[in-house]
């Protein structure tokens, strides 16, 4: 078993990995820039670093300082999170070059998932189904061709790209070149690369996703499926797992096929298979080389610790879990709970005025908030995430709901709102999941908290 990890993240992940190397018996190091020294993991780790300043580019995405942090503190292991640098192959190739072990994938598997091209490559090579579309990179000299192979609508990518930056809808063959040009600009301002493909743009997909472990000697296992359709500009916004209403021979198929993905490859570690899915048919869109932030709710319905699968992985353990071991356990729900405004959805920084968490058969709150705490302005928005298990969806969702009526987070403003009104009182979502656009498209509807009779 590992002896000291180094949690290179921040926020309420930092927080999780540090409570699951707490159980397992590591120490721990915590590395913050100058404007986290306040978090709450800093409490609870062995020893904390400061990496640089409050800009991520100068902290945690600062390679060199959090190499050097690991070897002033000893630590024989570096644990990513998700987000910063947890899929970024020249670090995992750093880390272990440095004589650390990465708790992740392979560098050689970071690099293929990382870019979607040479991802949908290895599928289709494994079996696993795609979304029709372009096998190689798309330039304006061959997207006339490529276009008229796939047909329209469709859209163009950016193959390093993920959270739905660099992407362009293409309705019309005349809007085509400059919606290739200008994904190539955006993939090149957000990414660094500029290699952009074409797919099928499906019209009412549900974003659908398999979570899987495996020890990178060919054993791998699947911990069934999510649904995270609901999204805002393709960020997540809430999860579920299982996913509902799936044809149950199509669930086995797709999980049976990214089982059969990871062993082909070797794959180590924890991944996640994202899919979207239409008329009964799964196409892969990328694997995410990385534990989740919708992790807890494959954890409510399995009993399944993924974070200590990583570590016990990573540790040269292997994967004490055999397929027969899991099983599905009702029905598990996540709010993601960010500091925004539910009107405008711009951060809202601040202090951290009064703070409850809910409680209750079934509830879970992963978050690193507390009364006093100041959130800064230079990190992703998200601040806790709500979870809610029961026997059935519609237990869960009750829970859920009540748990959100219950929740306080005051001083600073958050979406709680939204979760409230267009979610968790929302008829059709409560009836079924519902697709990607779903959200959006009710969003034009107010939402503020309604008024009591």
């Amino acid at each position: 078993m590992l002896q000291k990890v180094l949690i290179a993240n921040r926020g309420e992940i930092a927080l999780r990995i540090t409570r699951a190397c707490k159980a397992l018996g590591i120490k721990t190091v915590g590395v913050y820039s100058d404007a986290d020294k306040d978090l709450m993991h800093l409490r609870f780790v062995d020893e904390a670093v400061c990496i640089g300043p409050g800009t991520s580019s100068e902290s945690y995405l600062n390679i060199p300082a959090i190499i050097t942090a690991a070897e002033v503190t000893g630590a024989d292991a570096i644990h990513p999170g998700y987000g910063f640098l947890s899929e970024n192959a020249e670090f995992a190739e750093i880390v272990e070059s440095s004589g650390f072990t990465f708790i992740g994938p392979r560098p050689e598997h970071i690099r293929l998932m990382g870019n979607k091209v040479s991802a949908i490559v290895a599928m289709k090579k494994a079996g696993v189904p795609t979304v029709p579309g372009s096998a190689h990179a798309v330039t304006p000299q061959n997207a006339l061709a490529e276009a008229k192979e796939i047909g329209f609508p469709l859209i163009v990518k950016a193959a390093a790209g993920g959270g739905g930056r660099g992407m362009r809808i293409v309705e019309r063959v005349d809007t085509l070149l400059e919606s290739v040009q200008a994904a190539q600009r955006d993939a090149e301002m957000w990414f660094g690369d500029d290699t952009v493909y074409m797919e099928r743009f499906l019209q009412k997909p549900r974003h659908v996703e398999v979570q899987v472990l495996a020890d990178g000697n060919g054993h791998a296992i699947h911990l069934y499926d999510r649904d995270c359709s609901l999204q805002r500009r393709h960020q997540k916004v809430l999860e579920e797992a299982p996913a509902p209403n799936l044809p149950e021979q199509a669930r086995a198929d797709i999980l049976q096929a990214c089982v059969d993905a990871c062993e082909l490859i070797q794959y180590r570690g924890a991944g996640t298979f994202e899919f979207l899915y239409e008329d009964g048919e799964f196409f892969f869109i990328e694997m995410n080389t990385r534990v989740q932030v919708e992790h807890p709710v494959t954890e409510m319905i399995t009993g399944i610790d993924i974070i200590e699968q990583q570590i016990r992985i990573a540790s040269g353990l292997g994967l004490n879990l055999q397929q027969e071991d899991i099983e599905v356990r009702g029905h598990a729900m996540e709010c993601r709970i960010n500091a925004e405004d539910p009107q405008t959805f711009l951060p809202s920084a601040g202090k951290v005025e009064h703070y409850f968490t809910p409680g209750g058969a079934g509830i879970r709150v992963d978050s690193h908030l507390y009364a006093g705490y100041s959130i800064p302005p230079f990190y992703d928005s998200m601040i806790a995430k709500l979870i809610a298990h029961g026997k059935d969806r519609e237990t869960a969702l009750a829970r859920l709901s009540q748990a959100l009526d219950e929740m306080v987070i005051t001083g600073v403003k958050t979406n709680i709102p939204l979760h409230k009104n267009i979610i968790l009182r929302d008829a059709k979502f409560c009836e079924t999941a519902m697709d990607i656009h779903y959200l959006e498209k009710h969003l034009l509807k107010p939402f503020m908290p309604q008024e009591k009779k």
